[in-house]
């Protein structure tokens, strides 16, 4: 056997090499940044509609099963406040917290009867957020029907 070489014996990166390589992701992450925050802020606004979606779905399950009418309602005035969900004996189901990121707006509270259905008329959440970058603000409306289901959707309401 032949020994190596002192010069094939070390293998590795070169200084420049490395820096090649730490300036070209300083670049791609320059790049991604804006997009990323954007991203998260849309995330966001998704989030907190998903969050009035399944406390809706929570007051119309516990409705049905308690056969009793259930209350979701704003802490404050704002829904952006958070809300809470409560049974006619003043038990609350569930609490929301505050949602800083995302403006709610809706009816003063939603009540489902035994049955599952709005003792009033159709319920609409508008939820928006400005999501930056240039791109303005975004919306998203749930709304829940007569028959007591519950739909999101990106756009205004």
């Amino acid at each position: 056997m032949r020994p190596l070489s002192p010069r094939r014996a070390v293998r590795g990166f070169t200084a420049v090499e490395l820096m090649i390589v730490v300036v070209i992701v300083a670049i791609l992450t320059a790049m991604a940044g804006p997009w990323m925050g954007q991203m998260v802020r849309t995330q966001r606004l998704r989030t907190a509609s998903f969050d009035v979606l399944a406390s809706l779905q929570l007051a119309r399950s516990e409705a049905i099963k308690r056969n009793l009418s259930v209350t979701m309602a704003p802490v404050g005035a704002d829904w952006s406040t958070g809300w809470t969900i409560t049974d006619p004996n003043g038990h609350v189901l569930k609490r929301q917290n505050a949602i800083d990121t995302t403006s709610i707006t809706g009816p003063a509270t939603v009540v489902f009867n035994g049955t599952g259905r709005l003792n009033a008329a159709v319920a609409a959440f508008s939820l928006v957020s400005d999501v930056g970058a240039g791109q303005g603000v975004k919306h998203r409306c749930v709304t829940v029907d007569l028959s007591g289901r519950a739909v999101s959707k990106e756009a205004a309401c």
